[in-house]
């Protein structure tokens, strides 16, 4: 009876902590926003807004998710050695402190990129970080794909409501007063939410499924360190796909609502806030299915699958000139960006293990960080100079068409898995 209880009491609190690591991240995921700031920051002074460049409006965007893959490192690192709710804490607060210094600083380029970008972002990575592992630690490894999915889900919805909460809150009271409440909400929301994330108890064995159906055969038996996992081919194989897929999905995401404007004439704030809101449902669905997806029929095939798909879209993307057709390519941008960060955990967790997973896949998550500072500038360079995002997306079906051969290298490496 003590042993049917105490499992009972396993289900109850790994439920519990499970929906704390999804609510978490579904609030603190402002950068997914970040495309209708953006607009309100390059607005004309007399319209309320900054009047900035596209350059400079992006340079906060980039560097909080450069500084997000850094801080991920550093907190998948303590997280290991501390435990994920003290990381977890200090990432809420974060988040929503320099969302409130953005709010103090006003129309400075450096000054919200030193707020928004290094303090939010630093925030955004340790919380990131904090939440994955525990719960992975909770359920069984057949499981890891839908878990997965379902806690990054959690990070990509957050646009959701995000989006058009931001741009009620910039027309109604200006962008200092907007990003003030948003750093207030942040923290009164994640910092309770987070004591309730934590490790299991030492000798916790999760309850194995009554049919598991055996999809690999050569997951690694160890757990890696880092420097071990680094002296794998496939790890470089990894970096790079991360690396390339969240370059294109990042040129696109951060200028949602300018490629509105630009390619099919819409000039409704409300609707495009819209747009981000949409890109975010998609997004959080291609974290959840592609996690499902990654579990019934492999990493390697759910990969390869999202490459492909991205491709393709990627060379389209120029001719979607009107609403409908630019929804099918937001949605699917959203979607395979989507299943690449919920696929990549847990083939990082397949390949290297659980002990040291928040300091490995904080290295894998760098590539991220290096996408963020690059992607988003060059998209900005190229619609400075021309006025389009054309070349922008030659140069996106170029990077996925040389991932598509790298998933055939990986698949060699790794198998099915």
């Amino acid at each position: 009876m003590k042993e049917l209880s105490a499992a009972g009491e396993f289900q109850n609190t790994k439920r519990i902590i499970l929906t704390a690591c999804m609510l978490f991240n579904l609030s603190i995921g402002v950068i997914y926003a970040w495309s209708v700031l953006a607009s309100k920051l390059t607005a004309p002074i007399s319209d309320g807004g900054y009047g900035w460049t596209a350059s400079q409006a992006g340079l906060p965007y980039s560097t909080a998710i450069m500084v997000f893959a850094t801080a991920m490192l550093i907190g998948g690192r303590l997280q290991d050695k501390v435990g994920p709710r003290r990381i977890v804490t200090a990432g809420g607060a974060l988040v929503g402190s320099g969302l409130i210094l953005a709010g103090l600083v006003g129309n400075s380029v450096m000054g919200i990129v030193l707020s928004f970008g290094v303090v939010s972002g630093t925030g955004m990575g340790f919380g990131y970080s904090g939440v994955t592992p525990p719960a992975l630690k909770w359920f069984h490894p057949s499981k890891k794909g839908v878990i997965s999915g379902l806690i990054v889900g959690g990070f990509g919805l957050s646009a959701m409501y995000y989006a058009p909460l931001a741009n009620t809150l910039l027309h109604s009271f200006g962008i200092e007063r907007a990003l003030l409440f948003l750093g207030i909400a942040t923290i009164a929301i994640t910092v309770p939410i987070a004591q309730l994330v934590k490790n299991p108890p030492s000798g916790y064995v999760p309850e194995t499924p009554a049919k598991i159906k055996q999809v690999a055969k050569n997951l690694p038996s160890t757990d890696y360190t880092w420097r071990e996992m680094m002296k794998t081919r496939r790890f470089f194989l990894m970096f790079l796909m991360f690396l390339l897929t969240s370059s294109v999905a990042l040129m696109i995401i951060g200028n949602i609502s300018r490629i509105a404007q630009t390619q099919a004439h819409i000039s409704n704030t409300a609707l495009l806030a819209a747009l981000v809101s949409f890109h975010a449902v998609s997004n959080t669905l291609g974290r959840v299915a592609g996690g499902m997806m990654s579990d019934k029929i492999g990493r390697i095939n759910a990969l390869f699958v999202t490459f492909t798909l991205q491709m393709l879209n990627m060379a389209a993307f120029a001719f979607y000139q009107n609403l409908p057709a630019l929804l099918l390519g937001i949605v699917i941008v959203g979607f395979c960006f989507g299943t690449l960060v919920s696929v990549m955990p847990v083939l990082c967790a397949d390949q290297y293990g659980l002990k040291n997973f928040g300091l490995n896949y904080g290295i894998i998550f760098l590539a991220w960080g290096f996408a963020g500072i690059t992607a988003p500038i060059i998209a900005n360079i190229i619609y400075d100079a021309t006025g389009s995002f054309n070349t922008a997306y030659i140069i996106c079906v170029a990077m996925m068409g040389i991932l598509v051969a790298a998933n055939f290298v990986l698949r060699k490496d790794v198998g099915r898995r």
